[in-house]
Formats: C-alpha cells, sequence, structure tokens
C-alpha cells in the first residue's frame, strides 16, 4: 500500500504548515528526498496500522537548555537538512531506552530512539527511568566494569553489550554471558551526524547483527534509523562475531606494520599480508574453538575494509583484539603444540606488542 509521510514545518515557515508526501513502498524500504525543515511529527499510516512519533517535547527541552547532571537532552537534526526514512520492514514498536554512553555511537542511537529515552554519560549515575527496557551501552571496554558496577542488581540482564573485541570471558566473570550484544557495522564520523551503514558489495543487505533478550529492540532502533540488523542465534552471532575479531585484529596489526597505512593502503597495497593472516587466524579459531564460519569470510572481509577504507590503523585494545588470538597461541604451546597463529606472533613481535 501507499505510505504518507507528514512533516510540520520548523519556526522558518508559517505555523502550522504541513508538508505531506505520498509514495509506495518498493523492495521493503521507501526513501523521500532530503527536506530542510526539521520534523516534529512523523507519522506512518498504512491499510492496518498508523504509528505517531512525537519530537516536540524533546526539540523543547534542548531549545531551552534545561539540563540535569543525569540526562544530556541533545537534538542534532534541529535547523539542517533531513532525510526521512520509512523502514516498511520494522514491525517491532522502538521501547524508551537507557543509553549509557554521551560520544557518538550514544547519541546516534539516541536521535534513533523516541521520547522517554534517557542518555546519560559513564560516569553519571544510574538513571530512575526508565524502570525497564533496555539499556544500550555505547562505552569503551575499559570502563565496562565501572559501568556494571553502576547498575542496580536487578537491571543487569537488561544491558546490551555493543564493543569491539572479544568480551565472552569477561562478561562470563560477571554472569552476564547470556546479555545482549550486537556486532556494529556501521560508522558515525562525527557527533551529532547520522551513520553510515557498513553495506558492501558482498553484502548489500548489510552485516549487523545482535543476538539476545533485547535482539528485536536493538533491530528496531537500528532499523528506525535507517540501518540494516540482522537478529541472530547464539551459535550463528559467536561465529560472526570472531568473524568481525578477526578483521579488526588483521587490519589493524597489518597496518602497523607499515607506519601510516589506512584500511585501504592494507587492502591493495598489502593484500597479500592481511589475506595470510586472515586465512591463518580463521583456521585457528576455527580449530581451537570449534566455530564454523560461513563460506566467503575473507571476501566479506575484503569487502568491509573497502567501505571504511579512510580509516587508520592502529593495535588498540590489546586485551580485547589481538590478545584473544596471542592468548590462544600461548595457551598452545604450553602444551608443546605448535602456535597456531606464526604470522601473528611475528608481526606482534615486530612492533614490540609482546
Amino acid at each position: 500500500g501507499k505510505v504518507k509521510l507528514f512533516c510540520h514545518s520548523s519556526t522558518r515557515s508559517p505555523p502550522h504548515l504541513t508538508h505531506s508526501l505520498e509514495f509506495t513502498p518498493v523492495n521493503k524500504k521507501v526513501l523521500c528526498s532530503e527536506m530542510a525543515f526539521t520534523p516534529s511529527v512523523l507519522q506512518q499510516s498504512s491499510s492496518s496500522t498508523t504509528t505517531t512519533t512525537t519530537r516536540a517535547a524533546i526539540c523543547a527541552s534542548s531549545s531551552s537548555s534545561k539540563k540535569s547532571s543525569n540526562l544530556a537532552v541533545r537534538r542534532t537534526s534541529r535547523g539542517r537538512k533531513v532525510t526521512a526514512t520509512v523502514m516498511a520492514s520494522s514491525s517491532n514498536k522502538v521501547e524508551p531506552a537507557i543509553i549509557i554512553g554521551g560520544g557518538r555511537v550514544g547519541q546516534a542511537l539516541f536521535d534513533m530512539g523516541v521520547e522517554g529515552d534517557v542518555i546519560v554519560k559513564r560516569d553519571d549515575e544510574f538513571p530512575s527511568s526508565p524502570s525497564s527496557g533496555p539499556i544500550f551501552v555505547c562505552t569503551r571496554n575499559d570502563v565496562l566494569e565501572t559501568v556494571i558496577e553502576k547498575t542496580p542488581a536487578n537491571r543487569r540482564e537488561d544491558l546490551i553489550f555493543m564493543q569491539n573485541g572479544y568480551l565472552d570471558s569477561f562478561l562470563q566473570s560477571k554472569g552476564l554471558e547470556k546479555n545482549t550484544q550486537a556486532l556494529i557495522y556501521f560508522a558515525v564520523a562525527k557527533f551529532g551526524e547520522k551513520p553510515t551503514d557498513g553495506v558492501t558489495s558482498v553484502n548489500p543487505e548489510g552485516l549487523t547483527a545482535v543476538t539476545g533478550k533485547w535482539s528485536d529492540q536493538v533491530a528496531a532502533r537500528f532499523h528506525n534509523g535507517d540501518l540494516s540488523c540482522h537478529v541472530k542465534d547464539a551459535a550463528k552471532y559467536r561465529a560472526s562475531m570472531l568473524e568481525k575479531l578477526i578483521w579488526i585484529s588483521a587490519f589493524m596489526l597489518v597496518g602497523a606494520q607499515h607506519p601510516g597505512a589506512t584500511v585501504g593502503d592494507v587492502a591493495t597495497t598489502h593484500k597479500s599480508e592481511v589475506e595470510g593472516l586472515i586465512k591463518e587466524l580463521v583456521q585457528g579459531v576455527a580449530d581451537i574453538n570449534d566455530v564454523t564460519f560461513e563460506a566467503g569470510t575473507l571476501e566479506r572481509l575484503l569487502a568491509y575494509a573497502d567501505s571504511v577504507a579512510h580509516f587508520p590503523t592502529a593495535v588498540k585494545e590489546f586485551e580485547w583484539r589481538n590478545g584473544f588470538f596471542y592468548n590462544l597461541s600461548t595457551q598452545t604451546m604450553q602444551q608443546s603444540k605448535d602456535d597456531p597463529f606464526p604470522k601473528h606472533t611475528a608481526m606482534l613481535k615486530a612492533i614490540n606488542a609482546i
């Protein structure tokens, strides 16, 4: 059926003026062109359902500069062009959420959300409202322990972890191994900007994935921001998570061998190096961790590199990234067996990372 989009104009236009566009969905997604006004009400209507999301209250809070120690109320779309998107594939209603972390990703999730959302900085006290629902953790790995400690015990099962790297051992140590985890393949270039989805020539459907209790809510919020998201069971998610861990560990480590190299440089000038390292890591992880990767891992990871070719390279957060593979090497060699990742170990030694 047809979809009609109503948008009230900004204060620059005559009061009560409403813009209306009508179009027909194609391929489960409807896009309307950029419009130079700030939407305060978005209404999606069809033959069966009508959903209205109001932003006016939050915009009003922002304009009055009303703040509290726990709540950062910001809307970055005010006064600039907005691309309005209706995701017909999202059947779940976005619920109010707590977002911990006021950086680029946290703000982006807030902008994708609904009235009732609360965004706090990692050092703020845990908010009392909303008292239920998802809690998105958008912080660096090194403050996760503090975030968990500040979260009331009865709310910890609602924490959603979105960090890069291998989190399983850490979450197990906190009794949170069954919590929702999201694998992020989108990028936010600058604070307040709309995220860019990491769709590639190999995976035009996108690679972002989620598993756990709040999977549907994560997917609904991402879809609300015109981002792809695939809900997976635990086993398939684990394989996808390890695949991305291999990507970031391999590309960053090969790039570190060549100071100043970008991801794009690694994928082109140093392609043979990174391909060899990826193959080594995939084979070793599959053997040691009994993981089955979907066919085409190398092609998927190289294609993703093309989508973020401008990114710089550096070995960071060693404990959460390359450290995972180095620990497997150490444990294996302690059993008088060969290093399953000799290329990886040699590259770490070359940059004095171990």
